[in-house]
């Protein structure tokens, strides 16, 4: 669904609110090859122009189906969020009345794409790591003769480098002592 700000700006101080179901799985997989499904997004929310410009809050409900960060089996990932975001038009160059916080979307020919909102938004929440049950419920990581994988096995390994001393330095340890 796309809108115009011109459109969106003549429904006034009041809020346009809006409850669409939205397929976006085409477009979403060939910005991610990772992913291998996606269920349609259900988004609900309000859009409302006040003096700094087009507020969107909405929430968007989805399912998202990605391999295991551990085994690459697939799973199925459930992402519920909101979405607070300004939309100015590009012909806006003034943002210093924003708030540091505030999360700012520069429209190119002024129109709002919320396909293209949400797919953005899905893309950011996915998680770096995707377990399935069975690896979240189980401790036990790959291993072999003379190895094994432990997940904070890096930061074992910076702490010992941390600890050790350097061979060339030994000898200062103890020149303070005498």
């Amino acid at each position: 669904m796309k809108w115009s700000l011109n459109e969106l700006g003549q429904i006034g101080s009041m809020p346009f609110q809006f409850e669409e179901v939205i397929n976006v799985s085409n477009s979403i997989i060939k910005r991610n090859s990772e992913i291998t499904a996606i269920s349609p997004a259900h988004v609900s929310g309000f859009f409302v122009v006040d003096s700094l410009g087009l507020l969107g809050s909405f929430s968007v409900s989805v399912k998202v189906t990605l391999p295991s960060t551990r085994s690459l089996k697939v799973v199925e990932v459930p992402l519920n969020f909101e979405v607070s975001e300004y939309y100015v038009s590009h012909r806006t160059h003034d943002l210093s009345r924003f708030d540091a916080n505030d999360v700012v979307i520069i429209l190119e020919d002024d129109i709002f794409d919320l396909d293209r909102a949400v797919e953005d938004n899905i893309l950011l929440q996915i998680p770096t790591r995707v377990l399935t049950t069975e690896e979240e419920a189980s401790a036990n990581l790959p291993q072999g003769k003379d190895w094994e994988v432990s997940e904070d096995s890096r930061n074992n390994q910076k702490q010992k480098d941390k600890d050790a001393i350097d061979p060339r330095l030994v000898k200062l340890k103890d020149f303070f002592n005498e």
